[in-house]
């Protein structure tokens, strides 16, 4: 059981809670009261204002929409106004602008461009709405002249601004592609730049509010004489400089030194002139020392590095260089004009403005090259070979300049496109027609008796045809493709460089085979068959030397391997028949023709005459021999020194061997009319054969 106490305390306890809980819940009872009283007055206040809000509505919406409308008619009032004022300026567009039109856009090109634009306006305007207006036609006449007023303006421009392009600038455009450092591009100003501005806003008013296509007939009018005359110019140029000092420098020669333009580089000394290079029979040349200088010159420009045949540059014509200048010439300008043409004319019609602008100029250059054609054609009828060699250089610069060519002619017509390639093939035509006939005439020169060198020296149809081989080394893949070009063999079809090389070997033996031919039968003309060797080992020595001292001999030796070999054996041949000459001279002196006889024993008058008839036999026949082959020639120094030596080593030798054996008997009472000459005397006659000098 709880104990008494505990009790009453625990329900002491129990009784203050529950007095504290109805003390809260009188207090919770007295604020949901409040709260009750609070929530009404609110719904009272909202109510009221609800009431109001509905009454100011209904007051202020009447008004705000006849505000509006007032508004809108305020707004329509306006716009009204403002399209009147609009349809009435249309009205004055034609007084307002007159003046300008009439005095032209010239030094006022926007203000022009913007009346033209009002008065385009003012058409258009009066077309729609009122196309029966006496203000339409003023408004478009007044267009039409101020468009024709453009279009004049834009001839003017063109045609006073357009600028022909210097000489000079051109050389200097041509020549900056071979230099090996790389330069800025020489600019080209056609039209100064505030001007070519001026020439593009009126090309494209023309094109988008014009309508009219003939500024552009204008412009490539214009353009074309311009590229014309600069093309002409810098022919000009090259006719008045070279009277004076040279040819300039010419894009056809590759690595050759870049000369300025206005100061051309003399001609060297010496250069061979082109007209030797000939097959045709020239004049009989006096034997002695003009002839031997003449055979002694070309020797030397055989050695010569920098001689004429270093290359063909000093060779070239005026008007050849000339050419080939303005064919690198047509291509730049070509390229630049189209530069120029791209801002002014519209893309779609570029191509074909391009192509009338260029026509002229291409025309020209594709007539003058036809004329070189023609003229190679009447020079290989006159046998004039050399002049054909103006063919080479200019195919060769051609085919060198033809992807430019292409790139530049992009677009245009096939016929324009077309030209360049049928002139190349016109030049390979008359080139492969030269090199054939050429050959052809190498074998067949009738020249045998009237121009013979009596001296038994270099003929000039050998000189001429190693000169003109020599000179074709500058052109090996023109060539080669001029002989490729008339092969119809399945071979050809598959053309490369080592096929042309093989042709061009093949021709130039084929040269040399006719030449050896020839000169066989030109030796025969020589009543003495020494002097005919003579000339012949002096023609085969040149042409070894010849072949030896340029890239001829790796040409001939592509085909033919034995070729140097062959001419080594020739000219030994040679040697050896003129050796036999002297036979006649040593033959009284050979020990098998002398007379037996015992030392001691007197002579009988039978074995004195014959050692008398020996003596005399050789001493004439020496005489002889050296008044005749002293006027032979032998230009080159080394074979004429071994041919002399050879010839005094045998002469000296039985000479010396008869003398000791009979020189010291008594055959005859006057000994000095018989020993005329020692051993060493016939050494120094024989030393002086070969030597028209001496």
């Amino acid at each position: 059981m709880i104990p008494p106490q505990e009790a009453s305390a625990r329900r002491r306890e129990i009784e203050d809670k529950l007095k504290q809980e109805e003390e809260t819940l009188s207090f919770i009872r007295d604020s949901l009261e409040k709260s009750d009283q609070l929530t009404k007055n609110m719904v009272s206040i909202l109510s009221s204002f609800e009431s109001r809000l509905m009454k100011l509505e209904n007051s202020i919406i009447p008004v705000h929409k006849q505000t509006e409308n007032l508004q809108r008619l305020q707004e329509n009032v306006e716009k009204t106004l403002s399209c009147l004022d609009h349809v009435i300026s249309y009205y004055h567009v034609a007084s307002d602008t007159e003046k300008i039109i009439r005095e032209g856009p010239t030094g006022r090109l926007e203000e022009y461009l913007g009346s033209m634009a009002k008065i385009q306006k003012a058409v258009e305007y009066f077309q729609d709405n009122s196309p029966d207006s006496p203000e339409l036609n003023k408004v478009k006449l007044l267009f039409e002249r101020g468009k024709e007023s453009l279009e004049s303006e834009f001839r003017s421009l063109m045609t006073r601004h357009s600028k022909v392009v210097s000489p000079v600038l051109i050389l200097d455009l041509i020549s900056g592609e071979d230099e090996l450092e790389v330069q800025e591009e020489v600019p080209l100003e056609h039209l100064p730049e505030g001007v070519l501005q001026d020439v593009v806003r009126i090309s494209r008013w023309l094109v988008e509010f014009g309508r009219n296509q003939d500024f552009m007939n204008v412009y490539y009018q214009i353009r074309s004489s311009q590229l014309d005359r600069s093309l002409k110019g810098l022919k000009e140029h090259f006719r008045k400089s070279s009277s004076s000092s040279g040819v300039p420098y010419s894009p056809a020669i590759p690595n050759k030194r870049k000369d300025t333009p206005t100061k051309k580089p003399t001609k060297r000394p010496g250069t061979q002139d082109r007209k030797q290079v000939s097959t045709h029979p020239a004049s009989p040349r006096a034997p002695g020392h003009e002839h031997d200088f003449r055979v002694k010159h070309l020797s030397e420009a055989l050695n010569d590095k920098h001689g004429p045949l270093a290359g063909r540059d000093d060779t070239l014509d005026v008007e050849t260089d000339a050419y080939i200048h303005c064919v690198s010439a047509f291509v730049k300008l070509a390229q630049s004009e189209y530069q120029l043409l791209m801002d002014v004319i519209p893309e779609h019609h570029q191509k074909k403005t391009f192509d009338s602008l260029i026509q002229d100029a291409l025309d020209g250059l594709m007539l003058e090259g036809e004329n070189i054609v023609s003229a190679a054609r009447k020079a290989i009828i006159r046998h004039d070979f050399s002049a054909v060699l103006t063919v080479f250089p200019i195919l060769r610069h051609l085919k060198q300049t033809k992807p430019e060519f292409d790139q530049v002619l992009q677009g245009t017509a096939a016929s324009t496109k077309n030209k360049l390639p049928g002139l190349i093939t016109s030049m390979e035509t008359v080139g492969a027609k030269a090199l054939e006939d050429f050959a052809d005439n190498i074998k067949n020169d009738p020249d045998k008796e009237y121009n013979m060198p009596k001296d038994g020296t270099v003929h000039e149809l050998t000189s001429n045809a190693i000169l003109f081989l020599q000179q074709l080394l500058d052109f090996q893949e023109t060539a080669g493709a001029m002989l490729a070009s008339q092969e119809t063999s399945s071979s050809a079809t598959s053309y490369n460089s080592e096929f042309s090389r093989r042709l061009l070997s093949t021709y130039i033996c084929k040269v040399l085979g006719n030449l050896q031919l020839n000169l066989l039968s030109k030796s025969k003309v020589y009543e003495d068959p020494a002097l005919s060797a003579i000339f012949l080992h002096n023609n085969y020595n040149y042409i070894l030397k010849a072949l030896e001292k340029s890239e001829l001999i790796q040409l001939v030796a592509v085909t033919q391997k034995t070729a140097e070999r062959s001419y080594r054996e020739h000219i030994e041949q040679q040697i050896q028949t003129y050796q036999r000459s002297w036979l006649k001279v040593t033959d009284y002196i050979a020990e098998k023709n002398l007379p037996v006889f015992q030392p001691g024993v007197k002579l009988r008058d039978k074995e004195r005459q014959m050692i008398k008839e020996r003596f005399k036999g050789f001493n004439d026949g020496l005489e002889e021999l050296c008044k005749i082959q002293k006027a032979w020639a032998i230009p080159d120094t080394e074979q004429r020194d071994k041919i002399r030596q050879a010839q005094k080593n045998i002469v000296r030798e039985t000479y010396g061997a008869f003398l000791h054996r009979y020189g010291s008997v008594p055959f005859t009472k006057n000994p000095e009319k018989y020993i005329k000459y020692r051993v060493e005397q016939v050494g120094d006659m024989i030393d002086r054969l070969f030597d028209t000098s001496a």
